[in-house]
């Protein structure tokens, strides 16, 4: 009798990032088996909760595994949900893992199997490209939308501009079909942040609880794009019927994405203003230290930065109000084992009940708990996109 799979397909029609990327939106548990005909053992990933938390292949393990695993492009994958008792050696966040291993790929530090590597023996190394590739920002996707949650259907060309920075809007769309990329507006010109792929969102989620919403980038068709237009009422009416700290944690990672966002366009314009935003505080935790909590600021700010061998690299400025630490149900590559954070002497925090806000996220409708985690998303990869852009402006 065949095995039962509860995900089974072929590697060239889904890449392990997008596998990746669709058991995150679903918050998967289990194992991810993939095949390929040039290897005689399968590669394994062990999933907890959309995370990738260890891997082998071969003699390698953790998340050197997991890259490797990047350059099977032929072949078949199997996911069974199951219990996993693995414990965690890779501490990198999804999205993070999805872009470094990408981009790895692309640089061909990664092997890429097939004939020709066959025949090399399983060489690791890989020719250089004959010339090298234009910089292209992460592509996010997202899971299949819910067709009851669309009230309008909106078509784009090629190189229309969807959203404009600057302007006022508190509508969401969901991209049907097609791509968009997210720009932001700089002293040196437009910088590219993301690529947004089916099933991922336009707009602020925050902005229906803040009211007035000034759209912080622009948006731009890549192609022709089918949008559809997500019921406003609908989402409002959720939204009003979540507990204070809900409504905050969402504002909060709203107010980082815009931080971090704004510090790439400050990096990319070579403005090193945003690296006094530590000057005068305190460590207050270290990165890689293992912090389970999650603390919501009463008093003073804090910034999350993270360490880049010469010194640390600011990502976001939180004020009153705004939360840090490890959410349990979202992965942003800000977390404690990710990232530092540096306190005002006036710092005063609560902890939040995790298992309350946890509880709470369980009963999201399928729809919005889709749009929190398409914007944890964000603030991943929008954060590589920064770091990146610092190193290249020669600021550290």
């Amino acid at each position: 009798m065949a095995p039962e799979y509860d995900f089974a397909g072929q590697l060239s029609f889904l890449n392990l990032g997008e596998l990746l990327q669709l058991l995150g939106s679903s918050s998967a548990t289990g194992i991810l088996r993939v095949h390929s005909p040039f290897r005689s053992e399968p590669g394994k990933i062990v999933v907890e909760k959309g995370n990738p938390i260890n891997a082998t292949n071969g003699t390698l393990s953790g998340v050197e595994a997991l890259f490797a695993l990047f350059g099977w492009a032929e072949g078949r994958f199997e996911f069974t949900r199951e219990a996993v008792a693995d414990k965690r050696t890779i501490q990198k966040g999804r999205m993070e893992i999805i872009l470094d291993g990408l981009r790895l790929l692309d640089e061909g530090k990664i092997e890429k199997l097939g004939p020709r590597a066959e025949a090399a023996h399983g060489s690791s190394k890989v020719a250089a490209p004959a010339a090298p590739k234009p910089e292209l920002p992460p592509v996010i996707k997202g899971p299949l939308v819910d067709y009851s949650w669309v009230i309008d259907e909106e078509g784009f060309y090629d190189g229309d501009e969807i959203v404009h920075e600057g302007a006022h809007g508190n509508w969401i769309w969901v991209i049907l079909e097609g791509a968009a990329e997210i720009l932001k507006a700089t002293p040196n010109g437009p910088l590219k942040l993301l690529r947004l792929g089916d099933g991922a969102f336009l707009g602020s989620v925050a902005a229906l609880l803040v009211g007035n919403n000034v759209r912080s980038t622009t948006v731009v068709a890549c192609g022709n794009i089918q949008l559809g237009m997500l019921d406003a009422k609908l989402l409002t009416a959720e939204l009003a019927n979540l507990s204070a700290d809900f409504k905050s944690l969402i504002k909060s990672l709203d107010n980082r994405l815009r931080c971090v966002t704004r510090i790439a366009a400050d990096a990319h314009a070579r403005n090193p203003a945003f690296m006094q935003l530590i000057k005068g505080k305190r460590l207050a935790i270290k990165e890689g230290q293992n912090e389970e909590r999650l603390f919501r600021i009463r008093e003073g700010h804090v910034v999350v930065a993270r360490s880049q061998g010469s010194g640390y690299v600011p990502l976001a400025e939180l004020q009153e109000g705004d939360f840090f630490g490890h959410i349990p149900f979202l992965t942003i590559g800000h977390e404690p084992y990710a990232a530092a954070v540096f306190s005002s002497p006036d710092l005063k925090l609560t902890a939040v009940d995790s298992p309350k806000i946890v509880s709470e996220h369980k009963r999201l409708s399928a729809t919005l708990r889709n749009i929190i985690e398409h914007l944890a998303a964000c603030i991943s990869a929008t954060t590589l996109v920064t770091i990146h852009t610092i190193r290249k402006s020669g600021i550290l």
